[in-house]
């Protein structure tokens, strides 16, 4: 009985503290390591430190300062001074529109032609009153010339003279009248057919045949490409050194082409949440540009110096950027920079890290400097 005892108390410990002894045996190596006593460890002392020299037929550079002039850019919409609306003076029945968007007038080209037919009628009216007016007119006058005869003779009185001249009046002016009335009946006649009031390009078209056009209300959009021009609003800074007739450069992203463009107005008020003027700058005409298209206005403020650098000297680790700079004794030290714009191809502007004048090592490779981050130098 005793030994079965002591196997079943030896049998416990094995199963339940053996495995906990193991465990925490285990940790305990981990532990020590984590803390690097299975590592060789440096004696204290000085330890000598590398000095890396340049090398033979290492290629290198000058870091150099440059001036810059200094470009801001306005964005704006390109608009039309010279935009009409062209639309009806009389209410009528429209019978043909001859444009579509985006095709070109010249002043005096058939736009729209309106259904005249009531308006022929009041001219033919106009006409036949006329008619009436002046046989009016020549029987007062007849009468007038007896009368006076008569008059001349002592056979009529003074009183029938009077009434005779007053009707020859009555009938001259019922003349002028009718005869102002046909001429107002054939301008209005004119309205029917809507012409270009000046050269451009038809843009919007709103109006279809069988449509009602009604006075003042817009039927084609005209604008005059000679008349285009960038609308900017320009930081105040930069506004009160412009002045009328001054030349810009307009970049247009649309068409990857820079354009020289005058500036016509400033207008003389300021917006005050933006603290900016609208500067407006006309266009040369140009087939490829239009109204609505996207633009900048490169504004010169002043001068800039900063250090260049060649992106071939430029090494990078994660997202630090460093260069080797050659000392007078011909050793290289590891300095961390920070870049800015780019420049010209292959140049870089130095923010901080460099002065001019050292000397850095170039890389095989050049090192690319996203141009999403910077600001390009113009």
């Amino acid at each position: 009985m005793p030994d079965d005892r002591l196997k079943s108390v030896f049998g416990y410990l094995l199963k339940s503290v053996l495995p906990v002894i193991a465990g925490l045996s285990i940790l305990g190596l981990l532990i020590a390591w984590l803390a690097g006593a299975f590592t060789s460890r440096i004696e204290p002392g000085r330890q000598k430190v590398v000095t890396r020299r340049l090398e033979s037929g290492q290629s290198t550079d000058v870091v150099h300062e440059v001036t810059k002039d200094y470009i801001e850019e306005a964005v704006g919409t390109l608009k039309a001074a010279g935009r009409a609306e062209i639309s009806s003076r009389v209410l009528a029945r429209i019978e043909e529109v001859t444009t579509s968007a985006g095709d070109l007038v010249d002043p005096g080209d058939l736009l729209i032609r309106l259904d005249d037919g009531e308006l022929q009628a009041r001219v033919r009216q106009a006409e036949q009153a006329v008619i009436s007016a002046e046989a009016s007119r020549r029987q007062a006058g007849t009468d007038f010339d007896r009368i006076k005869g008569l008059y001349d003779q002592n056979v009529s009185t003074k009183s029938s003279l009077d009434d005779a001249k007053a009707r020859l009046d009555v009938t001259t002016a019922d003349e002028q009248r009718s005869r102002q009335a046909l001429e107002e009946a054939k301008i209005i006649l004119s309205y029917a057919t809507i012409t270009a009031p000046r050269a451009g390009r038809v843009v919007d078209r709103l109006a279809e045949p069988g449509d009602t056009a009604r006075p003042g209300e817009a039927l084609l959009v005209i604008y005059d490409a000679a008349s285009l021009r960038l609308e900017a609003p320009v930081l105040e800074k930069l506004a009160v050194q412009l002045r009328p007739g001054d030349t810009l450069t307009v970049r247009i992203d649309a068409v990857d082409r820079d354009v020289e463009a005058t500036i016509d107005e400033i207008v003389p008020q300021a917006d005050a949440p933006s603290r900016s003027f609208l500067v407006k700058a006309t266009l040369p005409r140009t087939g490829d540009l239009y109204e609505g298209m996207f633009g900048r206005l490169l504004i010169p403020a002043g001068q800039r110096r900063h250090l260049c650098l060649d992106t071939a000297a430029i090494q990078e680790i994660g997202q630090l950027q460093f260069v080797e700079v050659v000392r007078d004794d011909q050793t290289l030290d590891r300095r961390m920079i920070r870049v800015g714009r780019l420049g010209m191809p292959g140049r870089v502007e130095v923010l901080s890290g460099l002065q001019a004048g050292e000397r850095v090592v170039l890389r095989e490779k050049p090192v690319v400097v996203p141009t999403e981050s910077v600001e390009v130098i113009r």
